[in-house]
């Protein structure tokens, strides 16, 4: 079925790709300063003699607040211009990191750390919406996929830069050097980002329908997609939280090799499996409108062996197993979301995605740190990484369901962003 959607000018192809780079550039220090906690945590853990399961407690009470804050950013997204939405929020994460470094309990830390999570709920609804009413359904995906892609080179950088800054001047102040880059590209934002106009590049007919909030309910499309997010979720915020940890545990590695490590892999399979994972999607949208949805549901099937061989199998085997999976777990980063955004319209596009990660992290990062940790304190940490497995296989299965309910108009021959 073919799609209507308004031509692209020259200035408006240039305000997109304005907009693309720089709200890219946000989203990796979004996930630099994430990122930096799972680096360091063995440091915490040390000076304020906690448990795993108090160490997985951090890490869950800023996705707690992470949630609870996103409907209000979701109602406030469909009314208000997104662009100083996104400014004041990233000011806000990266104001909060700046206080870090007169923290000097583990209260005081979780306080800290779940008020994080506020600022970057909002960048986290507000920069996909915004993208959506640059580039069409065609585009979507490709656009997203290139947004996506500073995940794993951020949670990267966050891993390394934090573990090294750490051990050669102390935890805080890997917090404190992240608050810098969020501060300089929100100031470039306010005075260089254009706000497009609500629903530009939809056509008509989606304009119209699927426009009242409580029609969310009732969408398979965006449902499933969002579930199996959700899913994909438990398992890269158990693993993010804690395998460095599990290096330094059974691989006997220091904080910066491990830190180092995790972030080197990463980058590298962050990178490739985002960019493989959004070309073959657009690849097979051509043929096939549920393309978006059977490349989330590959994903996690690829990654379940190689994540067992991982966790239980020899150390000789540990890091390429990780690799693997991790390839694997990001080659539905971009397609997911594209698939989010092209189920539902303009007029609530802020609040689905409010409620997708609502859904994502209430049933993905948040539990499942604690649940880790918790096994991990009356076993070991491989049987409480083992958990993630059952995730992986529940998010395969609500991808492969879904795809029956995929918007015929997402399968539309792509143009270049």
């Amino acid at each position: 079925m073919s799609v209507e959607t308004k031509p692209a000018t020259a200035s408006n192809a240039k305000a997109a790709t304005v907009a693309l780079v720089l709200l890219t550039a946000l989203n990796l220090v979004n996930y630099i300063d994430r990122y930096i906690l799972p680096g360091v945590q063995e440091m915490v853990k040390s000076e304020f003699h906690v448990s795993d399961e108090r160490i997985g407690a951090l890490t869950m009470w800023f996705f707690v607040t992470y949630i609870v804050t996103a409907p209000l950013t979701g109602w406030l997204g469909d009314h208000f211009p997104r662009k100083p939405l996104i400014v004041i929020g990233a000011l806000l994460w990266s104001g909060t990191n700046l206080f870090t470094a007169m923290v000097h309990d583990f209260d005081g830390l979780l306080v800290r750390h779940a008020a994080l999570g506020i600022g970057e709920a909002s960048f986290g609804i507000y920069a996909p919406a915004l993208l959506a009413d640059f580039y069409g359904p065609e585009a979507r995906n490709r656009a997203l996929t290139i947004f996506n892609i500073a995940i794993p080179v951020g949670a990267a950088m966050g891993y390394g830069a934090g573990a090294y800054i750490a051990q050669a001047h102390g935890w805080r102040n890997a917090f404190y050097v992240s608050a810098i880059p969020g501060l300089v590209i929100a100031v470039i934002i306010l005075f260089v980002m254009k706000e497009p106009k609500r629903g530009e590049t939809d056509s008509a007919r989606k304009g119209k329908s699927k426009a009242a909030v409580a029609d969310l309910i009732r969408n398979p499309a965006y449902l499933t997609a969002t579930m199996g997010y959700a899913m994909s979720t438990f398992t890269i915020g158990g693993i993010s939280a804690w395998i460095p940890s599990f290096l330094q545990r059974e691989a006997g590695m220091t904080a910066a090799h491990a830190g180092f490590t995790v972030g080197a892999i990463t980058a590298v399979t962050g990178l490739l499996g985002t960019a493989i994972g959004g070309w073959w999607a657009q690849r097979w949208l051509r043929t096939d409108h549920r393309a978006l949805y059977w490349v989330c549901a590959i994903g996690p099937a690829i990654c379940v062996p190689f994540a067992l061989l991982c966790f239980f199998g020899p150390r000789a085997t540990m890091l390429p197993a990780l690799a693997i999976a991790e390839l694997a777990l990001f080659l539905g980063s971009g397609p997911v979301n594209a698939a989010i955004v092209n189920s539902v319209s303009a007029q609530v596009r802020s609040t689905a995605l409010a409620g997708q990660l609502l859904l994502i992290h209430l049933f993905g990062d948040v539990p499942s740190p604690r649940i880790i940790g918790f096994v991990s304190d009356r076993s070991n940490l491989r049987w409480g990484l083992g958990v993630t497995v059952f995730a992986l296989v529940a998010s395969s299965l609500f991808q492969w369901f879904g795809s029956r309910y995929a918007p015929e108009d997402s399968g539309v021959k792509a143009v270049a962003v």
